[in-house]
């Protein structure tokens, strides 16, 4: 077990996030479910890509927030475009990448190209990707790099 496992709370709807979640990623299983008194799921123990998860069906006490998010580094716009549209299934898709999915735990699908283009030291260049990626909600590769050339 990883030393730091993110442990999300939902509100009765922990296993349909679970099928949903392990329905997206290539690399996912769950590893472990923890029935309750009435037989019904409890908590389960799962895995995205190797990242190990905790879910809890705890009720309507606590909400999710975009204070937390997970990030979704991908490689290729294709990739971006699977995750962007699956995750967004039934949810809103927010600003720069960030989607809340239908049970309103928010993500960010974003190229790794995204983060060197704008960590570059020519900060012209940084900047008009920073200025592109502000104006997308899925974030568009080939749009970012015609910024960051500035084409």
């Amino acid at each position: 077990m990883q030393k730091i496992t993110p442990f999300l709370w939902f509100d009765g709807n922990a296993q349909d996030a679970i099928d949903f979640y392990t329905s997206i990623f290539k690399d996912a299983r769950v590893n472990s479910v923890m029935p309750g008194p009435d037989g019904k799921m409890m908590g389960a123990a799962f895995e995205l890509e190797g990242q190990s998860f905790m879910a809890l069906n705890g009720g309507p006490q606590f909400q999710f927030t975009p204070a937390i998010s997970l990030y979704v580094h991908c490689q290729t716009q294709e990739e971006v475009d699977h995750y962007w549209s699956r995750l967004g299934e039934g949810g809103s898709y927010q600003p720069c990448g960030w989607l809340k999915d239908k049970f309103g735990l928010s993500w960010q699908i974003i190229p790794g190209l995204l983060s060197q283009m704008l960590g570059d030291k020519d900060r012209a260049r940084a900047g008009r990707a920073m200025q592109a990626m502000m104006k997308m909600t899925r974030i568009d590769i080939a749009a970012l790099q015609a910024a960051y050339d500035g084409v």
